[in-house]
């Protein structure tokens, strides 16, 4: 039997969420949940999580994983507030390690952050397979954009993360802390070589030049035919250094520095001080 996959958008960081579920057992992931955070007031809101939750509770689905793809840089996760309510098994990919020991570092977050990974349930190595209920999945380990990304693969849909974009938008920054457009590339190779049919579940749609209505879901065959960054033919040189031009004229991402001190945390904020409130970092004069 198929997944039942439904899309959640989050339209102040156009984000996608999704729920992955299986029929015959009501099991479902949560892939990439985003928590509301409003800069200016340093304020946290839980209205798009809550949406998650309301759907789950209503199709009256059992929650086996929440999967993220990556560390985020541009929204944060609502991972930890939804197992609060709905339960679950928080995981990424294994290379997370390395994310947060450069993170750690930039944050001076101290002898009390583990970079061990343990603050997800679950570190999944490439190749390795799961179920969701009775449904076959396995996770795909692509970086590039970060060291660690990781595609999911359940059946014939494949859940990306920030890996590609839609065809007219193109493909992922490697210009964060341990990206490295080289790496993209190969990572994209590999997703390529999945069957053409097989759908392709953004994490992000910005809009392409003269679109205006968000997607979110494409093909390998579309993505081969018409991305206008690595389509069928495009040499990995050419590629390395088309990327590598366009990411150094890119801004830094307006949320990056409390979505990764965060997302590194599996969705936690940073501990609360002694007078009880949680401080996020900026740190100067290093990015």
């Amino acid at each position: 039997m198929s997944a039942s996959i439904q899309a959640f958008f989050d339209s102040a960081t156009s984000s996608y969420s999704y729920v992955v579920s299986d029929p015959s057992t009501a099991q479902c992931a949560i892939i990439d949940p985003v928590l509301d955070y409003d800069a200016a007031a340093g304020r946290i809101q839980y209205r798009g999580a809550d949406q998650l939750i309301a759907y789950v509770r209503e199709q009256g689905l059992r929650v086996q994983w929440l999967l993220e793809t990556h560390v985020h840089a541009d929204h944060l996760s609502a991972a930890a507030y939804i197992k609060a309510a709905l339960g679950g098994c928080m995981a990424i990919g294994a290379q997370i390690t390395q994310v947060q020991r450069r993170f750690a570092k930039l944050f001076n977050a101290g002898s009390e952050f583990a970079v061990d990974g343990r603050q997800f349930e679950h570190l999944f190595v490439d190749g390795e397979r799961f179920q969701i209920g009775t449904l076959a999945a396995q996770a795909l380990h692509t970086p590039g954009h970060t060291p660690a990304c990781m595609t999911y693969l359940v059946g014939t849909a494949a859940f990306i993360g920030d890996t590609l974009f839609m065809p007219d938008y193109g493909t992922a920054r490697c210009d964060f802390p341990g990206g490295d457009a080289r790496t993209l590339y190969r990572s994209i190779a590999r997703l390529f070589k999945l069957p053409e049919h097989t759908q392709l579940f953004m994490c992000h749609d910005y809009l392409g030049p003269g679109r205006e209505q968000h997607q979110y879901q494409t093909s390998v065959a579309e993505q081969l035919a018409g991305n206008v960054h690595v389509h069928q033919g495009i040499s990995e040189d050419a590629f390395v250094a088309m990327r590598e031009e366009r990411d150094a004229g890119l801004a830094m991402p307006a949320l990056l520095l409390p979505a990764v001190q965060v997302n590194m945390r599996a969705g936690h904020l940073p501990p609360a001080e002694d007078n009880g409130v949680h401080y996020l970092k900026v740190p100067l004069n290093v990015l």
